[in-house]
């Protein structure tokens, strides 16, 4: 018995002694450990496009020019509906953006059914993907801040810099000014850009005008977004921007023939005084707006991001500025996508 007891406890002394050593920290122990690549430690930054039939070559040029200007990890999150989804996907795969990190998500139309008044002044603005910036945290689900953008713009910076903009506190998203670069103000005058919250509301009906919002404040875009998806869930936004879409529908509160914003209104009422500034030459804004109007070149090569809002897009004609377009686009593998251009 004294011999089995003896060696009992020489077993434990010899336990103790092994899990003293093993407690070493790693600095210390010549050792050699594998660890987690850089690639896989490093953070997310999700970005949402959407790939709408007729200008897919739009997002693929935004997705390109968004790969190339960063070393960052960035996950694309393109947005289609299922008639569009199969072309895109291809053209990505048999490109060189065959190398991107990216998932392809179906958006449902049917969400949108009785929620958006039929205005006819601008169809192409009543397209379903045009509302996907309303359903973000629907869409995307595992991140808590998100980058959305429209699929009319080239990003000439790192990308990188734009998921760093701070968002105060109880801000569920970041938009630009429309009053905040003074070098687009002549450009917006130059075109009759309307630039505050008259140019999308029409003030001549009550429920506008209980909002208590002065005419004159200045309106933002959301055609790029920075968002926080915490504070987006918390706040309901998703259903308040679906309730002035019904109240739309029921009292034709802003329309196209206005700022061309039936995507824009509800954002501008929903987000009033809530939200946090992205810096303005991360929206340089209003190069669809006129076919003559322009910006010069040393401002454009300054910027860090191109926005073609308007009716006058980079890849139809005619256009302003299409060669910072035309840098970043990918021929369509399909061949069904084609820039238009003027014969020579």
């Amino acid at each position: 018995v004294n011999q089995i007891l003896l060696l009992l406890l020489v077993l434990t002394v010899c336990a103790i002694l092994y899990s003293k050593v093993h407690q070493v920290p790693l600095a210390l122990r010549n050792e050699t450990v594998d660890l987690e690549s850089p690639e896989e430690t490093e953070e997310e930054i999700p970005v949402v496009i959407c790939a709408a039939a007729g200008r897919m070559g739009a997002a693929v040029a935004a997705i390109n020019s968004i790969y190339s200007n960063t070393e960052a990890n960035v996950l694309f999150y393109i947005i289609g509906l299922k008639t569009t989804i199969p072309h895109i996907r291809k053209w990505i795969e048999n490109s060189k953006l065959k190398e991107i990190k990216f998932k392809v998500v179906e958006f449902n139309p049917m969400v949108l059914k009785g929620k958006v008044r039929q205005d006819t002044s601008r169809p192409e603005l009543l397209q379903p993907l045009n509302f996907i910036r309303f359903y973000l945290p629907l869409l995307i689900q595992k991140h808590e801040k998100v980058i959305y953008l429209d699929d009319d713009i080239i990003v000439q910076g790192d990308i990188q810099e734009l998921y760093d903009t701070k968002l105060a506190p109880g801000h569920a998203a970041a938009f630009s000014d429309d009053c905040d670069l003074p070098s687009t103000h002549e450009m917006v005058r130059s075109v009759g850009m309307q630039n505050t919250y008259m140019g999308f509301l029409d003030y001549r009906k009550q429920a506008i005008r209980d909002l208590g919002i002065s005419p004159s404040t200045c309106s933002f875009n959301p055609g790029v977004i920075v968002g926080n998806m915490t504070e987006w869930k918390h706040q309901r936004i998703t259903k308040q921007l679906e309730k002035w879409m019904q109240r739309n529908v029921e009292e034709n509160l802003y329309s196209s023939t206005l700022g061309g914003g039936v995507a824009t209104s509800p954002m501008l009422i929903v987000f009033h005084g809530k939200y946090s500034p992205i810096n303005p030459m991360w929206h340089i804004r209003h190069l669809g707006w006129s076919p003559d109007a322009r910006y010069s070149e040393q401002f454009l090569q300054e910027s860090k991001l191109l926005h073609w809002n308007g009716r006058y897009k980079p890849w139809d004609y005619p256009s302003v500025h299409t060669d910072l377009w035309e840098n970043w686009f990918i021929p369509d593998p399909s061949g069904k996508f084609k820039s238009t251009r003027p014969y020579s």
